[in-house]
């Protein structure tokens, strides 16, 4: 494991960024997929709770035998403001949830990867390069060959209220981005789910119906890919620029594809089959300019 973890320390940071982006990507995907099918279950913004809830549950043995003081966070109000962002998105993440396909529901996904470039460059004044800015286009332009079918059927309402989430997580993730500057990647991502778990309690008590334990197991796993994911993705922003590491989400939707035919029998159309090669195109590409980079 010292050896490993030696041998990681020596990537390049961009390359670090990018292998922690795609690690915490296939956690979310699994996460998405087990949330879908829990949230066709309970009301929507109970699921919402209930997945920060356990969140917070996976991560209590932790912080029990660390101790407070190392959980504790620099900037209690940057945590809750954090929490408040992601809890709106979360809101209109889960309502869409079970009712788009899970790979359009990633392909929307994608439009997030390009309002966090743009915060980066214009909030945190990181560097957009000629690259990123191609990769996004391209990765973007797949997207809607992806999502423009659906948003012209009877079902594009919620396809527009799972786009409106991406803006908003983007905002979201941006905060976690300038909190990694004075707080560790384990304070912000316990810090997220003790927030959104408080700040969902009030919705999810307007329609609470009884969990079953096959259920609380379901969102116990969702705790832990979650908690897991999250920690991923903010050490990736902690070791390269957040607009490097947005690019490799693009290939979410190859594992979104394949467990959506193989838990929902959902088979990815012919537009979302042309979309995918477009953004792995665009993600291939991108990642192998940002690996040589010195």
């Amino acid at each position: 494991m010292d050896l490993t973890r030696h041998r990681a320390g020596r990537l390049d940071p961009t390359v670090q960024g990018l292998l922690w982006s795609l690690a915490a990507g296939l956690c979310f995907v699994l996460l998405n997929t087990l949330s879908r099918y829990l949230t066709a279950q309970l009301p929507p913004l109970q699921s919402q709770f209930l997945r920060y809830l356990c969140g917070v549950l996976v991560l209590l043995p932790l912080v029990w035998r660390s101790g407070y003081a190392a959980w504790k966070p620099r900037d209690m109000r940057g945590q809750f403001l954090r929490g408040l962002v992601h809890t709106l998105g979360l809101g209109l993440w889960f309502v869409a949830l079970p009712r788009i396909s899970l790979s359009e529901m990633t392909a929307i996904g994608f439009t997030t990867p390009i309002f966090i470039m743009l915060g980066a460059w214009l909030v945190l004044r990181e560097p957009m390069r000629w690259e990123r800015w191609l990769a996004a286009l391209l990765g973007f332009g797949g997207v809607i060959v992806v999502v423009g079918p659906g948003l012209t059927g009877g079902g594009g309402i919620w396809s527009l209220v799972m786009l409106l989430s991406a803006p908003v997580f983007a905002a979201s993730f941006l905060i976690s981005k300038a909190l990694t500057r004075y707080e560790s990647p384990g304070v912000i991502v316990f810090w997220q789910s003790v927030s959104v778990t408080v700040l969902s309690l009030p919705l999810a008590a307007l329609n609470w119906q009884a969990p079953t334990l096959v259920q609380w197991l379901g969102y116990l796993l969702c705790g832990v890919l979650g908690s897991g994911a999250h920690y991923l993705l903010t050490r990736s922003y902690a070791v390269a620029d957040i607009s490097a590491t947005q690019s490799l989400k693009f290939l979410d939707l190859v594992w979104a594809a394949l467990l959506g035919w193989l838990v929902f029998a959902e088979v990815p159309t012919s537009h979302s089959l042309i979309g995918g090669v477009i953004i792995a195109g665009a993600t291939l590409w991108i990642a192998r300019r940002e690996s040589r980079r010195p």
